[in-house]
């Protein structure tokens, strides 16, 4: 069973709340706990998810069952604290500035109990399996139930203060951690790879990426592979990505991108306050089956086996000889928690779903839409799926960080538009990130040790599996 970071409480939500909480879920009354409002960043960006006074959403009682939540969008914002990327991790910024000023180490002592946070999305699904099916048990190691936490923000901000020692995070967020804020993080493999999509409102008509024209459009975060990938898109069918307040003026050529969290996505574009977004499963799939979208494109169809959300974890715990035995436990059930997912997805679908064990807050159909929903002639029209033949699934589960995509990656951040700081990236070599930011060690022992995973498509099926060429076609 997953827990929550605010206990008292029996549905997810963001944060600490204290008795009376006003979140418009518990129907108790009210205000955000003073730790949570320490939290908050000082300096937020509208541009980065503050709130737009533009947009008010309103949750529609049909997202009720399916999010967990009745909140506006407004008091989500209060409660997560959501802000600029510079801003929301001044916490980890605050914890470097100490270490340079005292010389102290940043790590707290070593907890040999793995403590996972997580959003409530099938990125996650290794680390809950991983837990769930015992995984790490059978590694001889304690595992604390996963803590939900609804938004990227607050997910940062909580492993940043080292409340975690085990995460998902979005690919280019601990690029940012590391090399703008000094934050000693490590990428040590991939929770999984493909598993998002581009999703657009059947009452926009939009048919193609050069009909978002004029159009407003979402992602999770300036820093994610659906801010890369969709902008990638955007230019190519010539567009100019613009981040502007919803009121402004737009182009026919231009599109305005603005940051949501992923529950507020499927509410938003019902509502009509957004055209389309990006995001991860299964708010693609809860978005095609109860907020009256559509699948544009698989982002694994554009870029194949994409990197999204990856594991991270301290440096110290990364990088200690005298840890290597407990690292390399958890790579190991890691490895073994993609393999029984890539092997029972329809099964693993429903532990994970509110009809299950309730790690995810969504009925079975719709993780089992995320995790299984993949055929060319269900998604004719929109053309979502272009290239077949690359075999690839909905979502995959494979470990294996290949150098080439973080290059990729690294790259790609360099001509991307965000809301925030992206200056440090002009600095970053693609070689060097590639060798300074992933440990490699523990997941190729544990790969090496069960050769399977080299039936996964996204995979070189010829030559050393180790080491790939990136294919992107839009």
């Amino acid at each position: 069973m997953t827990k929550y970071l605010d206990e008292g409480h029996d549905q997810p939500r963001a944060l600490v709340h204290v008795d009376g909480c006003s979140c418009g879920t518990c129907g108790k009354s009210g205000s955000v706990d003073p730790r949570l409002q320490q939290m908050m960043p000082t300096n937020p960006d509208i541009a980065d998810g503050m709130e737009d006074p533009n947009l008010a959403l309103n949750y529609d009682p049909l997202f009720a069952s399916a999010l967990g939540s009745g909140v506006s969008r407004r008091d989500l914002l209060k409660m997560a604290g959501i802000a600029a990327m510079g801003g929301m991790l001044s916490s980890a910024s605050t914890m470097a500035a100490q270490k340079k000023a005292d010389g102290k180490k940043f790590a707290k002592p070593f907890d040999p109990v793995v403590k996972i946070g997580y959003i409530p999305i099938t990125d996650a699904a290794t680390l809950l399996v991983a837990h769930e099916m015992g995984f790490f048990k059978k590694q001889g190691i304690e595992s604390e139930p996963p803590t939900l936490i609804r938004g990227w923000s607050p997910l940062v901000e909580a492993f940043s203060a080292q409340r975690f020692n085990l995460t998902h995070l979005l690919i280019p967020v601990p690029i940012y951690m590391r090399y703008n804020n000094k934050f000693p993080v490590k990428i040590t493999a991939w929770n999984h790879t493909n598993g998002s999509g581009m999703i657009v409102s059947k009452k926009a008509n939009i048919k193609s990426v050069k009909d978002l024209g004029g159009k407003q459009f979402a992602v999770p975060y300036w820093y994610s592979i659906h801010n890369i990938i969709s902008q990638k898109m955007m230019r190519e069918a010539g567009l100019t990505p613009v981040i502007r307040p919803q009121d402004a003026k737009l182009a026919p050529n231009e599109v305005n991108l603005l940051v949501l969290n992923p529950p507020d996505m499927p509410p938003a574009l019902a509502a009509g306050q957004i055209d389309g977004y990006c995001v991860a499963e299964p708010f693609n799939a809860l978005g095609e089956l109860k907020a009256g979208g559509e699948m544009l494109r698989f982002t694994g169809d554009v870029w194949r086996g994409h990197p999204c959300c990856v594991v991270c974890m301290h440096e110290d715990d990364a990088m200690d000889p005298a840890r290597a035995q407990w690292a390399q436990g958890i790579h190991n059930a890691i490895v073994e928690a993609q393999l029984y997912l890539g092997a029972n997805r329809k099964a693993m679908a429903q532990m994970l779903s509110k009809d299950g064990k309730k790690y995810l807050p969504f009925p079975a159909e719709v993780v089992e839409r995320a995790m299984m929903f993949y055929d060319v002639a269900d998604y004719a029209q929109p053309a979502a799926i272009k290239h077949p033949e690359w075999e690839q699934s909905r979502i995959n589960f494979q470990g294996w960080p290949f150098p080439s995509a973080t290059k990729e990656v690294v790259k790609e951040l360099k001509t991307t538009l965000v809301g925030g700081e992206i200056d440090f990236v002009k600095k970053l070599t693609p070689d060097f990130v590639a060798k300074d930011l992933v440990q490699y060690t523990y997941i190729k022992k544990a790969l090496d040790a069960n050769p399977k995973w080299k039936w996964d498509l996204s995979v070189p099926q010829k030559g050393n599996p180790f080491e790939r060429k990136e294919t992107i076609l839009l």
